[in-house]
């Protein structure tokens, strides 16, 4: 079974830092493209952060660059969002994805269309407030 499940949310306050984990089983994440969405209350789900490991990608939105780093552990089972510096406007449920299909071809990655075919997490809630 192709899976995975996100760890690591809660509450933190503002300027605080929090780093949420994904891990993958029935696969390897080096394979795919992989990422991180979140959906804030009243905005549509939203990619945050992207990447394909194979060919060194790596896309942030503009509104966590500097912010928030993605990463992979060694045995490319576990992805990780190291989130610092959080505002109160992070606050939302984050979702890790892989993308069985991307290829790149269409020259976009973190869009709407990603993750239609491949696997999402549970979701898991981030809270940032004081």
């Amino acid at each position: 079974q192709l899976q995975l499940v996100e760890s690591g949310g809660g509450l933190v306050q503002p300027g605080g830092s929090l780093r949420l984990s994904c891990a993958a089983s029935g696969f390897t994440l080096d394979h795919y493209a992989i990422g991180w969405f979140r959906q804030v209350p009243g905005k549509e789900r939203e990619g945050v952060s992207c990447m394909r490991s194979r060919n060194g990608l790596v896309y942030y939105a503009d509104f966590v660059k500097g912010r928030f780093t993605i990463s992979t552990d060694n045995n490319e089972r576990t992805m990780y969002l190291q989130m610092d510096s959080l505002k109160p406007e992070d606050t939302g449920v984050y979702f890790c994805v892989a993308d069985f299909v991307w290829d790149g071809r269409s020259g976009r990655i973190c869009d709407e269309a990603f993750g239609r075919f491949g696997s999402w997490g549970q979701g898991i809630q981030v809270t940032v407030s004081s």
